[in-house]
């Protein structure tokens, strides 16, 4: 018995490493628009900064939250990689002992998002382009909140990418 429970073990840490696949996601320029809608005008005030998005995303269907939130998740995980993670700033990395605090490094890739298209593009493609010690950790709950704006009920969807902090193996993979 106890050897069957290891294989089990082992073959569900193997399927982890596997890079991981989407599932539907909303189109980009429609994804971008929403976040586009955050309103910076109210920074300090999370559930203002959210608001307008969170508006019109609840406006559409539950079929486009649940891509809007894919499109989100997967976005997250493209950033998930070890390059990325060094460059958040001495609040989420010692680059002495290797230490990446799992939930600033995520609050930071929401940062990221945030700033749009471009920005997310261009930090995407150059690790040295993240952000420093910020974090936007609400960014997570837009979906939720749409969700639950629409149809008054928790918003329970899991998404094909994790967007936990070393989900992607190929980004944490060692380059030698």
């Amino acid at each position: 018995f106890e050897e069957e429970v290891r294989k089990q073990q082992e073959e569900r840490e193997g399927l982890r490493r596997l890079p991981q696949k989407p599932k539907k996601m909303m189109n980009e320029e429609e994804f971008w628009a929403i976040i586009d809608l955050l309103n910076w005008k109210h920074q300090g005030d999370d559930e203002k900064v959210l608001a307008p998005a969170v508006k019109t995303l609840a406006s559409k269907s539950k079929r486009e939250i649940c891509c809007f939130e894919e499109r989100f998740a997967y976005l997250l995980y493209q950033l998930d990689t070890k390059a990325h993670a060094s460059n958040t700033g001495e609040e989420y990395y010692d680059p002495k002992s290797d230490y990446v605090s799992a939930d600033g490094f995520l609050y930071a890739r929401c940062v990221v998002v945030a700033n749009g298209r471009k920005f997310y593009e261009a930090v995407l493609k150059n690790p040295t382009r993240m952000p420093r010690d910020v974090e936007f950790e609400s960014l997570l709950g837009l979906a939720s909140k749409a969700y639950e704006l629409k149809t008054g009920k928790e918003f329970e969807y899991s998404s094909g990418c994790s967007y936990e902090s070393f989900s992607n193996p190929v980004g944490w993979r060692e380059h030698n």
